[in-house]
């Protein structure tokens, strides 16, 4: 069964909070700093996506090595979520939709639910989901703490 309750406080937090030394974990492992790279099974308007964010995220220290095929489903998810809306921008979110009688012949039309707004759905979930991972809305970065020194200052921003 899966843990209860809402999600612990990252261990860099408990140890700024002074939080007891039994619930600091001394052994969480960290990630290398390897290469970043987007996965080779992104498409091209993902890669986009991914570029868009990706540097600020490293620089920042959200986005590690290990979180890349996380973060690659969201570009994918993002890019997903846009051709959908597109496809209910151009054909509308009622559509005509034919009826078939018994013999699978059509027997008349009726309006139904764009079969595109299941797709927008999903991917829209999708997006919420894994852009909390890495603080994408405003409310979701305020639940993120980061160490002074991995973001860069005035002078380093403008260099980088």
């Amino acid at each position: 069964m899966g843990q209860r309750g809402r999600a612990g406080k990252p261990t860099a937090l408990r140890v700024l909070h002074g939080d007891r030394k039994d619930r600091i974990n001394t052994d969480e492992p960290q990630p290398s700093e390897l290469e970043i790279e987007p996965p080779e099974w992104l498409s091209e308007d993902a890669v986009q996506v991914w570029e868009q964010l990706a540097e600020d995220l490293i620089v920042k220290g959200v986005l590690t090595a290990w979180d890349t095929e996380a973060y690659a489903n969201w570009c994918d998810a993002v890019v997903r979520r846009r051709d959908a809306a597109e496809h209910i921008a151009d054909e509308g979110a009622v559509i005509e939709m034919p009826v078939f009688n018994k013999n699978g012949d059509i027997s008349g039309h009726r309006q139904g639910k764009n079969p595109w707004l299941l797709a927008l759905d999903a991917a829209d979930a999708q997006v919420q989901r894994y852009g909390a991972r890495f603080g994408l809305t405003p409310s979701d970065r305020s639940q993120l703490k980061i160490p002074q020194a991995k973001q860069p200052g005035g002078a380093e921003r403008l260099l980088s």
